[in-house]
């Protein structure tokens, strides 16, 4: 077994558990190459219910829910040459794949791991609630976006 990945989890700290808690899955949120196709994949193919495709100019990104009774599935698409989202998906063509009671005590902790978050204050998000997003390559090339609950 491999001790640590690029950034690993050296340094974090042995306690009981951190001020911040993860919560309970809300949704998995997912860029994708083309957000209207997969939308019609998850409504036709699926039967899910699919939100329409909403424009987030703060972030850069237009979204879609899939709702799945217990959970979500947010798809995610660039708005814009400048979205964290486009970068993502320049290295991965194919797309890829969080909430917090506490997202400044969350960030502060994972930033003091060396961990990059892509802005440094939380924006607000699709659900009306503080959001930020941590660099993929920190994240073993999943782009984490953390939720305030």
């Amino acid at each position: 077994m491999q001790a640590q990945h690029d950034r690993g989890f050296a340094g974090l700290p042995n306690q009981d558990g951190p001020e911040w808690k993860l919560g309970q899955l809300n949704h998995v949120a997912i860029a994708v190459p083309n957000i209207d196709e997969a939308a019609t994949f998850y409504r036709t193919f699926l039967r899910a219910k699919v939100s329409e495709k909403v424009p987030l100019p703060d972030h850069g990104v237009y979204t879609v829910f899939v709702d799945l009774g217990n959970t979500k599935i947010e798809l995610l698409h660039p708005l814009g040459d400048k979205s964290p989202i486009a970068n993502f998906l320049k290295k991965n063509p194919s797309g890829g794949i969080h909430h917090v009671d506490d997202i400044k005590a969350a960030m502060k902790e994972l930033v003091s791991h060396k961990l990059r978050a892509l802005d440094p204050e939380p924006k607000i998000g699709a659900h009306g609630k503080p959001v930020v997003f941590f660099h993929p390559k920190d994240f073993h090339g999943v782009l984490v976006e953390l939720e305030q609950r």
